[in-house]
């Protein structure tokens, strides 16, 4: 395997031309990437980076004209997110991106490629790495709602697109509800990322960039009591090559203990599928025996480990530290 069978590029309308079958192949696995990558192309599309600009990094292995692997790095944190790698195919793409002085802050993937790009990096660049994160991706089998179900009902949260689409002559206080919806996910959504320790997302909305969080492009849904009291919600992401990721669950830790993580949890797969969803897919902390097992008996079936390291003893600009 030679270093220039991996093709890197800033375009990524020209990159999923050639990678976007390949990445739609395995949606499940590659639900990140597919995720990610959407949000950016369609953030490309609205509004194309402004001149001088740092760009998101796009690259492909391909080899006689067949992709076998593929990755990107946005630029706000320069993880690099690849697919599944070999220990050969991490270390080409390790050396390759090394010499060209390509800044990177860490790596994030399936357990054996985070492993095998990780020391490979070092070998490279000397820089060692701190595990960060770690989470198992789960796949929907045969849906299993809870029995009995808590009293109640899941309602989707008004979104600015259906703001923008509704009739603000009719007569219902139709801005009071978004406003409603609105603050309620944000303040969710900051009390989800204390919980899990997720500084980034956390200083983007406490920052007022809600938008370029990684919950900005969710679609979310409460669960209500039958006064309309909301006790938990769920997001999931737009359907991308059949594949739907629910991301977050929340519930306030006053009104855990009442099945309405699961019942919310239902309502957003359950709509993924009638909708036409091929693969309703979530990630779950391992070591979080609680909601492991809540995921389980709803009918996900665990697929596989994915971790996160941060380079340390690398400066993100590409030079070695002394």
């Amino acid at each position: 395997m030679r270093p220039d069978d991996w093709h890197l590029t800033h375009d990524v309308d020209g990159f999923l031309a050639r990678a976007g079958e390949f990445l739609r192949s395995r949606p499940a696995q590659h639900t990140m990437a597919l995720t990610t990558i959407e949000k950016i192309r369609r953030r490309e599309a609205a509004a194309p980076s402004a001149p001088g600009a740092e760009t998101p990094l796009f690259g492909r292995l391909e080899q006689g004209g067949e992709v076998h692997a593929a990755f990107y790095r946005v630029a706000a944190h320069r993880h690099l997110n690849p697919t599944s790698l070999t220990p050969e195919q991490a270390d080409t793409l390790a050396a390759h991106l090394a010499a060209l002085g390509q800044p990177l802050s860490g790596v994030i993937s399936d357990h054996d490629t985070a492993d095998a790009f990780a020391e490979a990096w070092q070998r490279h660049t000397g820089a060692t790495s701190v595990r960060t994160w770690g989470a198992r991706l789960h796949r929907l089998g045969k849906l299993t709602p809870p029995e009995p179900p808590p009293e109640g009902r899941g309602r989707a949260a008004r979104d600015q697109d259906q703001d923008q689409d509704h009739d603000h002559d009719q007569d219902y206080d139709y801005d009071y509800d978004y406003d409603y919806d609105y603050g309620q996910v944000v303040r969710w959504c900051r009390e989800f990322c204390v919980d899990v320790g997720e500084t980034v997302s956390m200083d983007l909305i406490d920052a007022g960039s809600w938008g370029t969080s990684r919950f900005g492009d969710r679609h979310f849904t409460f669960w209500e009591t039958p006064d309309g009291t909301p006790t938990s919600m769920a997001a999931v992401t737009s359907m991308t090559a059949g594949m739907v990721r629910v991301d977050p669950v929340y519930t306030p830790a006053h009104l855990r203990g009442h099945g309405y993580a699961g019942a919310v949890t239902t309502a957003v797969s359950q709509a993924a599928l009638t909708a036409g969803a091929t693969d309703v897919v979530l990630f779950a902390d391992p070591a979080n025996a609680t909601s492991s097992a809540l995921y389980q008996r709803l009918g996900f079936v665990p697929v596989g480990d994915f971790i996160g390291y941060d380079f340390i003893g690398y400066d993100i600009s590409g030079a070695a530290q002394e």
